[in-house]
């Protein structure tokens, strides 16, 4: 009798084990499928919580949006961000303006990446007075630079749809930013100087080790199966940004793929040492790609940053050490 009660008891408690195990399943399984466990959301949700906590700026809420119009046409910007080529490129849905790349390319998520090239303070400084056109530029005119010259393409109409709506977008997640203030992180992060000049031979060696599987060794990039634009864009060659980009500045590009590249890369845990990435950014920019003449690029000299490959300038350093540096003594100088 004692044995039966035993073994009754074990089966009761089976019972409720397995019950228990069932309803765990079904509740987990309703969490996954809601998102609620997913690992890629709730990964960038401690990353933004994490980058929020020590100060850095995040992109204001798409839950902010008030009207379904104005909605999807902030969306609409995003998408042009993320996806340009698809809309504007050389097989565009919309027309066919730039090389292939998209603003995400350089504007890492959609322009949203502490030290990606972010967004985060177009909103609070536009219109400013920049020194290469050493005129007061408004955010379309921002746009338009970064067409004509890092997708190497054509301007915009700034009445279309599209200049509207990336406008929006921009100003949009940048709006939570006071005016005249810098956001935390936008832009890229300072990298020191080398007390030699950057050097394209090593940095070839660099790039064939921890670049050539994305970008290919031919640095031409990867092409989705549409055809309409780049998984792994240009670094150089013919679609590729020109030599009147912002990233073809040896300063810019170090910084850029110090704390961004390899790709998955953030600002507090870089991949790449200093050398590597100034010998890197090197490399890259003495490959050959486009050129686009702007003779009307800074009317005012003295204001040409110490890494611009072009002259004249207003001191005696010659264009190679404008272009590869060493800068330690031109930064002096200035």
């Amino acid at each position: 009798m004692e044995s039966t009660k035993k073994n009754e008891s074990n089966v009761n408690i089976t019972g409720i084990i397995a019950i228990t195990v069932v309803i765990l399943g079904i509740v987990a399984g309703v969490f996954w499928y809601s998102g609620s466990w997913d690992t890629t959301v709730v990964s960038r949700v401690e990353s933004n919580k994490t980058e929020a906590s020590i100060g850095f700026w995040t992109p204001r809420d798409f839950m902010d949006i008030k009207g379904q119009e104005k909605r999807e046409q902030i969306a609409y910007g995003k998408q042009l961000i993320k996806h340009t080529s698809s809309y504007l490129g050389p097989k565009g849905s919309v027309k066919s303006l730039s090389n292939g790349m998209n603003c995400q390319n350089c504007h890492l998520d959609a322009g949203t990446k502490v030290y990606g090239n972010n967004y985060g303070s177009v909103k609070s400084l536009y219109p400013k007075m920049r020194a290469r056109s050493g005129t007061i530029e408004n955010i379309q005119k921002r746009i338009n630079d970064c067409f004509e010259r890092s997708l190497n393409g054509k301007a915009l109409d700034l009445n279309s749809k599209e200049m509207i709506a990336m406008v929006a977008y921009i100003e949009f997640i940048g709006s939570n930013v006071p005016k005249d203030q810098k956001a935390e992180g936008s832009g890229l992060k300072d990298l020191d100087f080398l007390s030699r000049a950057a050097n394209p031979q090593a940095g070839k060696v660099v790039y064939e080790a921890k670049c050539a599987s994305c970008h290919n060794s031919d640095g031409l990039g990867i092409m989705s199966g549409s055809g309409k634009e780049y998984i792994y864009p240009p670094l150089w060659g013919p679609h590729s940004f020109n030599d009147a980009a912002g990233l073809y500045r040896i300063t810019n590009m170090a910084k850029y793929v110090k704390y961004n590249m390899p790709l998955g890369v953030n600002h507090d845990s870089p991949q790449l040492s200093d050398e590597e990435a100034w010998d890197v950014a090197a490399y890259v920019v003495s490959m050959p790609r486009p050129h686009k003449s702007v003779p009307k690029d800074w009317p005012n000299i003295t204001k040409k940053p110490i890494d611009h490959p072009f002259g004249p300038y207003a001191d005696k350093f010659s264009e190679r050490q404008h272009k590869y540096g060493p800068f330690g003594q031109m930064k002096k100088a200035k």
